[in-house]
């Protein structure tokens, strides 16, 4: 059951961008989020996606979302979902997109999503990070800039997570010696656009056979750490690593480095779900400073 306000503001929101009255008629459940309630909208104008949550635990969180949604888009080089609007009302912060019908991928899916998403990695900025703060599912994201991956990697990534989990003195150490090598491990690239969550939950085929992605939590970084996130829960087709690989190759050894990369979803998971995910980030660890 939708909330009435915030029913009545989307009714009306629709209302106004299509100058004829819109009624919502049904609102039914989508699976596949942990964190927001997520809906679709039959209404008298279509169906529309719309997902909810509430506006003090977690302000601006859409908003910001998509600010990222318009930031991939900006590029010209992988689909999204149209926007509709986000905002606040009331309690509830809100998110309101097109309505996609997920189809089964074609024969040039996968190397198609590979190439688009390498062409996306291209644009790049001067630093790392980006001119605002986000979330990664429910926990902020700090985006301040550094002019280093490895300083933005360490500071804005592992150590905030790093800190809120409260990890014993001797995992913390094993932490410290790993960033002590990063420089020597992680080749120096220039910042790329990234989704930022890239797992397969985060991505849909259109009926036209088009991946789109949705769920960013966008930033400049290694692009390295888009790959590595699709194989954490494990791994795309691997065309997909073809069709990325030509065009735009990755560095020799990327396939080790990925561990590297996932020591941030992984924090991020451990701070979420709990501490059954930390036996894999200390092998990591382990793997790289014993």
């Amino acid at each position: 059951m939708l909330p009435v306000g915030l029913r009545e503001y989307v009714e009306d929101l629709l209302t106004e961008r299509s100058g004829n009255q819109v009624l919502i008629e049904a609102v039914s459940p989508v699976g596949g989020g942990s964190i927001n309630q997520t809906t679709a909208l039959k209404t008298t104008s279509g169906p529309y996606f719309l997902k909810y949550n509430s506006a003090s635990l977690y302000p601006n969180m859409f908003v910001l979302e998509e600010r990222g949604l318009k930031r991939l888009h900006e590029t010209g080089e992988i689909h999204i979902p149209q926007i509709i609007s986000s905002g606040e009302i009331g309690e509830f912060s809100f998110l309101l997109l097109e309505y996609i019908d997920s189809a089964v991928t074609g024969k040039t899916f996968w190397e198609d999503f590979g190439s688009s998403l390498a062409n996306m990695h291209k644009h790049t900025s001067d630093q790392f990070g980006l001119d605002h703060d986000n979330y990664i599912g429910s926990l902020k994201q700090s985006n301040t800039n550094h002019p280093s991956w490895v300083s933005f990697f360490i500071e804005e990534r592992l150590e905030p997570q790093v800190h809120m989990a409260n990890l014993s003195p001797d995992t913390q150490k094993m932490f410290n010696k790993l960033y002590a090598k990063l420089d020597e491990i992680v080749p120096a690239e220039a910042p790329a656009l990234l989704h930022g969550d890239l797992w397969s939950g985060n991505y849909m085929t259109s009926t036209r056979g088009e991946p789109i992605l949705i769920d960013p939590a966008v930033y400049y970084g290694h692009r390295e750490m888009d790959i590595g996130m699709t194989k954490l829960f494990g791994g795309f087709a691997q065309a997909f690593y073809s069709g990325y690989d030509a065009t735009f190759p990755l560095e020799p050894g990327w396939e080790i480095r990925v561990d590297i990369c996932n020591l941030y979803p992984l924090m991020v998971h451990v701070n979420l779900f709990g501490g059954s995910y930390l036996s894999k980030v200390k092998a990591i660890l382990n793997k790289f400073t014993a």
